[in-house]
């Protein structure tokens, strides 16, 4: 007969679910409508449905933020999927896991990027434009998580935080223990969820931001001590794994922004 120490151990186990965070696919920069996916992010969603298949992982939920480039991205993955790796359910959508206006982050820091053309004016001049801009970006970035200016913003810095924070608070209490989920959305929101769980200052969040690849898988653990009972516990597994781009050895593959 097992003893207690060994029960509680495979209770454990029993109720232990995970949450995969999925950032999209290469979206369109630099286009007058950035909000759809490149010919590139399509096949790294594609990669990456593959790769699920190939570990066995078999989809209990799929939700997806508001925005089209986060249901392109779960739409291409789950295309290729075999049959019985796909989600049971429709899909759901919650806006919680949408990606901060970073239009509005970066014509703050630099008015003149307000304009799309401005901004292609601009960054034209520079000897290497992505680089310029991820400067630019990064320091209105930096402004914006300040919480020096909250009130020039619609969104706050601790208000997108906890928005991120209450849909992940609601997507456990759908999907129950033990179960499986993943999640189509943003770097803003991963990195925002990472620093509530790593209880790491801004800085550390925006460096997260900066490094994570289009179409990474961010795994998140989570249990409850009861089956019934609402103190869950929430850790992270992994952190921007692209292993399914990486082992096709095509660099260009590997993209950021």
């Amino acid at each position: 007969m097992a003893g207690p120490k060994l029960r509680q151990i495979a209770r454990g186990f029993i109720l232990m679910g995970q949450i995969y965070l999925v950032r999209h696919g290469q979206a369109s920069f630099g286009a007058a409508d950035y909000d759809q996916l490149s010919e590139v992010g399509t096949e790294q969603s594609r990669l990456l449905g593959r790769w699920f298949a190939g570990c066995g992982l078999r989809l209990g939920g799929v939700v997806t933020g508001s925005l089209r480039r986060h249901r392109q991205t779960a739409e291409a993955c789950t295309s290729v999927l075999p049959a019985a790796f796909r989600p049971p359910a429709a899909w759901s959508t919650d806006p919680g896991f949408d990606e901060y206006d970073h239009h509005q982050v970066l014509a703050r820091y630099r008015p003149e990027f307000s304009s799309l053309a401005a901004t292609h004016e601009i960054l034209a001049r520079a000897g290497n434009p992505r680089r310029a801009f991820q400067q630019i970006f990064f320091e209105a970035m930096q402004r914006w998580m300040s919480g020096r200016h909250d009130a020039e913003y619609r969104e706050s810095w601790s208000g997108f935080r906890a928005r991120t924070a209450a849909a992940l608070q609601r997507l456990i209490e759908q999907t129950g223990p033990s179960q499986t989920a993943v999640v189509f959305t943003s770097g803003g929101p991963i990195a925002a969820i990472c620093q509530e769980l790593l209880n790491v200052p801004e800085a550390k969040a925006l460096e997260l931001n900066t490094v994570m690849v289009n179409s990474a898988v961010t795994r998140l653990l989570y249990r409850s001590d009861r089956p019934d009972g609402p103190d869950r516990r929430i850790s992270l597994s992994y952190f921007n794994n692209f292993a399914h781009l990486e082992q096709t050895r095509q660099p260009d593959i590997i993209t950021y922004r």
